[in-house]
């Protein structure tokens, strides 16, 4: 009978071993202005967390990029304090079955 909770210890070991942050594709946007040191602090901030920049916008103050769900409170401070705009970076696309 002892099998089973030692068994279950175990996969319990082995499921936080295994355990992986979930990246968020996601594009933040700065104010027009708004300094290079705050926008690379930021980037900065999403690589140490084990994220990636994917894309850097030249005509607009922002950039794409993968991050970790667990940056988001450094995300929160980036909005608060200097009105950055976070958001899903996801596909758009228009109706075409609209009234004829």
């Amino acid at each position: 009978m002892r099998v089973l909770p030692t068994l279950l210890a175990g996969l319990a070991v082995v499921s936080g071993a295994f355990a992986v942050d979930i990246q968020k594709s996601v594009i933040v946007s700065f104010p027009k202005g708004t300094a290079k040191s705050v926008m690379d602090s930021a980037k900065a901030d999403i690589k140490k967390a084990g994220g990636v920049i994917t894309h850097e916008y030249q005509l607009i103050d922002a950039f794409a990029a993968k991050m970790p769900q667990k940056i988001t409170e450094s995300v929160s401070t980036w909005s608060s304090k200097y009105n950055a705009v976070v958001e899903e970076d996801k596909v758009v696309q228009t109706y075409e079955g609209g009234p004829q």
